[in-house]
C-alpha cells in the first residue's frame, strides 16, 4: 500500500530529498550539496542541470530502501525566485539559473521606478520593484543571451522558477503553483494569473510562462526511465509551494506565524483570505490554495541569514563548523559592542535596499573571533525582529509566538536570542524539516493520505519553547544598536 510521500526540497546550496510517512515521521531522507557560481560581484548562478542531478540523486537515494509502490505523491519546495529559462524541445537551460540573491538587475529596477510602476506592480502582485524577484531575471536573459528573445517569441523557450523546471524533468509538465508564480512580479495575486500588462511593460512574451494551478493537486505523473527514480514511474507530482513551511508549522489560522532560518530567513505569517497592503516595507504572498479557497500571506525576506555562518566558516575560516559557532558564541557574555551586517547583496525587508553591502562595526584592540561568532548569530535574530515588528504594523495584531524551523534553528543560542529580542515565546518543532513537510502535506492531501488540515495539525509537535530571559531594556539597547550599523552599511555599492 502506498503510505509514504516523497518531498523534494530544493534549496539554494543543496538538493534534498526527504520521505515522510503517515504519522508525518521522516523515514528516509538523502542531501546533495552543489556549487554555488559567482560570475560578477552581486551575481549569484546556478547550474540548472547540476540542481536536477543532485536533486535526483537525493530522490533516488531517499526512496532506496523503500518497497516499490509505497510512494503515494511527491511534493515539491524549492528556492522561489532563482529563473531558469530552457529550450522546449531538448530540454536544456539557455544560461545558468540566476538565483534569488542575485543583484544584476538592480539598475533595470531602478529604470522600472523610474517609469512611475511602482504603484502597479505593488498593487497587482502584492511585490516591490526589487531585483530579489524573478522578472526582471527573466528580462536580463533575454536581452543578454544572443537569439534568446527571438526564440522565446517564436515559442522556443519556456521559463520556470526551480519547482516548474523540476517538475518539467519529472513530468513533461510546465506548471507553477500559485504562491511561487506570486514571486515574479507578473502574477496578479488577487486574479490568480499572469498579468499580460506587466508582461508588455517588463518585455516579456506570455507564451514562456508556465500554467498557473493549486498548491495541493496533481500536475502530472513521473515520466517512466529517468535514471535512478525508475520506480517512481507513474507517481502523480501533486504539490509545489515555496510558503510550504508555513503550512508545515500548521500556521493554518490568521495571525499566525512562522520564521525559517535558512540560508536566508523568511517569516510569513497568515492574514486569511484577503491579502493585506503592507505600509512597512513587506510583501503580500499567495500562501497556498487548496480546493478552490486561497490563503494570503504577508511576507519578509532576509537574505542571509545562516549563509552568514557559512561566510564565517568557509570565507573567513573563523569556525570549522555551525556548532562551532554556536560554542564560540556562548564563551562571551556579549559580542562586545561588535555588530555584523550581513548585506552580501543587499538588504532585504523592510529596507530593499539593492546597494547595502556587508559590514563588521564595533571592532576595538580587544575583539576576538568568539565576539564576532557571537555578533553573526545576534545579526540573524536582529533581522528577523526587523521583520517581526514590521509584521505587527501590517498586521494591526499581536503576534503571540513565533514558530522556527530551517537549519539555523537547531541552535539554542539563537532561538533563545530570538526570544528574547521580540519578548514572546520562540517554538522550535520536534521536526524541523517543516518546509519538506509543508510540500509533503499539500501532496498528502492532494493523493487522500491525509484527510484535512486538523489531521495535520495534530502531528506537530514541539520540541522546545524558549521564553524570554534577558532584560528587556537590554535586548532594546543592543537593538538600536544595530540599527545604527545597518544605517552606516546601507547606500554602499554606487
Amino acid at each position: 500500500m502506498a503510505s509514504y510521500i516523497l518531498a523534494l526540497d530544493q534549496g539554494t546550496t543543496s538538493s534534498r530529498a526527504i520521505v515522510f510517512d503517515r504519522a508525518g515521521q521522516i523515514a528516509a531522507k538523502a542531501q546533495y550539496p552543489f556549487p554555488q557560481i559567482y560570475p560578477q560581484a552581486g551575481w549569484v548562478e546556478h547550474d540548472p542541470m547540476t540542481i536536477w542531478d543532485t536533486e535526483r540523486l537525493a530522490a533516488a537515494e531517499a526512496i532506496r530502501e523503500l518497497p516499490e509502490g509505497s510512494i503515494a505523491g511527491i511534493g515539491v519546495t524549492n528556492q522561489r525566485e532563482t529563473t531558469i529559462v530552457w529550450d522546449k524541445a531538448t530540454g536544456q537551460p539557455v544560461y545558468n539559473a540566476i538565483v534569488w540573491q542575485c543583484r544584476r538587475t538592480a539598475e533595470l529596477c531602478e529604470e522600472l521606478k523610474r517609469q512611475g510602476l511602482e504603484e502597479r506592480i505593488v498593487s497587482t502582485t502584492g511585490l516591490l520593484i526589487d531585483a530579489y524577484f524573478s522578472g526582471t531575471k527573466i528580462r536580463w536573459i533575454l536581452d543578454n543571451v544572443p537569439g534568446a528573445r527571438q526564440r522565446a517569441e517564436r515559442g522556443e523557450l519556456l521559463f520556470g522558477t526551480v519547482e516548474t523546471w523540476l517538475i518539467w524533468k519529472l513530468t513533461g509538465q510546465h506548471v507553477t503553483d500559485y504562491s511561487n508564480a506570486s514571486r515574479t512580479m507578473l502574477f496578479d495575486i488577487h486574479r490568480l494569473c499572469w498579468d499580460e500588462e506587466l508582461c508588455r511593460l517588463l518585455q516579456i512574451p506570455a507564451c514562456m510562462l508556465p500554467r498557473p494551478v493549486e498548491n495541493s493537486a496533481v500536475y502530472g505523473t513521473v515520466q517512466p526511465g529517468i535514471p535512478g527514480l525508475e520506480t517512481l514511474a507513474g507517481v502523480p507530482v501533486c504539490a509545489g509551494d515555496q510558503q510550504a513551511a508555513l503550512f508545515g508549522q500548521a500556521c493554518f489560522h490568521p495571525g499566525e506565524a512562522k520564521n525559517t532560518y535558512g540560508t536566508g530567513c523568511f517569516t510569513l505569517m497568515n492574514v486569511g483570505a484577503e491579502p493585506v497592503r503592507s505600509r512597512a516595507g513587506l510583501v503580500s504572498s499567495v500562501a497556498w490554495s487548496v480546493g478552490g479557497r486561497t490563503t494570503y500571506a504577508l511576507e519578509g525576506s532576509v537574505f542571509n541569514g545562516g549563509s552568514t555562518i557559512q561566510w564565517l566558516r568557509d570565507e573567513l575560516r573563523l569556525v570549522d563548523s555551525a556548532p562551532e559557532c554556536d560554542r564560540l558564541a556562548e564563551s562571551v557574555e556579549s559580542s562586545g559592542g561588535v555588530v555584523v551586517v550581513p548585506a552580501f547583496t543587499g538588504m532585504g525587508a523592510p529596507y530593499w535596499d539593492m546597494y547595502a553591502r556587508g559590514a563588521i562595526l564595533g571592532i576595538t584592540r580587544g575583539t576576538g573571533r568568539a565576539h564576532i561568532a557571537r555578533a553573526v548569530l545576534e545579526c540573524i535574530a536582529y533581522q528577523v525582529t526587523d521583520l517581526m515588528l514590521a509584521m505587527r504594523q501590517d498586521a494591526g495584531c499581536d503576534i503571540t509566538a513565533l514558530r522556527a524551523d530551517g537549519g539555523a534553528s537547531v541552535s539554542d543560542i539563537l532561538m533563545q536570542m530570538q526570544a528574547d529580542l521580540l519578548r514572546i515565546p520562540v517554538d522550535r518543532p520536534a521536526m524541523v524539516e517543516t518546509t519538506a513537510f509543508g510540500a509533503a502535506s499539500l501532496a498528502g492531501l492532494a493523493c487522500g493520505l491525509w484527510r484535512d488540515t486538523e489531521e495535520l495539525a495534530a502531528l506537530r509537535r514541539s520540541q522546545r519553547v524558549f521564553l524570554p530571559q534577558r532584560p528587556q531594556a537590554d535586548c532594546d539597547d543592543e537593538y538600536r544598536l544595530w540599527k545604527k550599523a545597518v544605517s552606516r552599511a546601507c547606500h554602499w555599492a554606487e
